[in-house]
């Protein structure tokens, strides 16, 4: 099987999200299961011609148990403003709803979130033979390559052994996306240059799929709408994500195949 439709199947494109963990809830919430079913219909009637009736998406709006911004609201504190003030550049239009109203509908959307946490995502079994294809040596050197995974990993140090602890779909989730497998080591470092040439850095206090949000060093919380700055992210996790854009087919199943032989 071509391992790039893995990738894209499994836990990485935007066009499958349902093979991805939804990312965790930071504050755990639940709601009473009246205003859920309220904020269920209302859902239906205000949200479902984007989101979806089960808040999970659909052709012509993303799916909310998958968002990040959900993911950190409490209590609505997120979602709230984005319904009222609307998204209109990203086509979604603003809302006039009561509190009530408003209220119900979070409810109902924390309610899907957890359950689709529940259920994990993801593709758990697989033929571990249909990805065992790939050449070690040439995997090795791959690795070994100047810009490559060498310059963050060591065989004989942070993965020694990696190949006896994981191996089929769990050891290529850590190898091609390990976000999904734990968290990251420290807070990312962020440069957001702004319209005006002004250069702001500091670390990462939230990013979702509209807002980059950073700590200064004074300490202070500055954000901004991602379509009207230039940031990058420095974490070393990520680097992980953007080497998916350098892998060929075979490279990915060649570095696979080489981490097997890390026992």
């Amino acid at each position: 099987m071509n391992l790039l439709l893995w990738v894209a199947a499994l836990f990485i494109m935007q066009q499958s999200p349902a093979s991805q963990a939804p990312p965790r809830t930071v504050t755990p919430q639940s709601y009473p299961r009246e205003i859920v079913l309220t904020g269920q219909m209302r859902f239906v009637d205000e949200c479902s011609f984007c989101h979806g009736r089960d808040a999970a998406g659909s052709e012509t709006g993303p799916d909310l148990t998958r968002s990040i911004l959900v993911a950190q609201d409490l209590k609505g504190d997120k979602i709230g403003p984005l319904v009222h003030e609307g998204r209109v550049d990203r086509g979604m239009p603003a809302f006039d709803l009561s509190e009530a109203d408003l209220n119900a509908i979070v409810a109902f959307i924390h309610d899907q979130k957890t359950k689709a946490e529940s259920v994990g995502g993801g593709r758990r079994n697989v033929d571990v033979s249909d990805i065992e294809t790939g050449n070690a040596e040439a995997g090795a050197r791959y690795f070994n390559s100047a810009g490559n995974c060498s310059k963050c990993h060591s065989a004989g140090g942070d993965l020694a052994g990696i190949g006896s602890r994981f191996r089929g779909l769990p050891l290529l989730q850590r190898m091609l996306y390990p976000q999904s497998t734990r968290p990251a080591p420290r807070p990312a470092k962020v440069t957001v240059t702004l319209a005006s040439g002004e250069v702001v850095t500091g670390t990462l206090a939230s990013r979702d799929e509209f807002t980059i949000a950073l700590k200064d060093a004074s300490g202070a919380t500055r954000s901004w709408p991602v379509n009207e700055v230039k940031f990058s992210v420095d974490d070393p996790v990520s680097a992980h994500f953007d080497q998916l854009g350098k892998y060929s087919d075979e490279d990915m199943h060649n570095v696979y195949a080489y981490l097997q032989t890390l026992r």
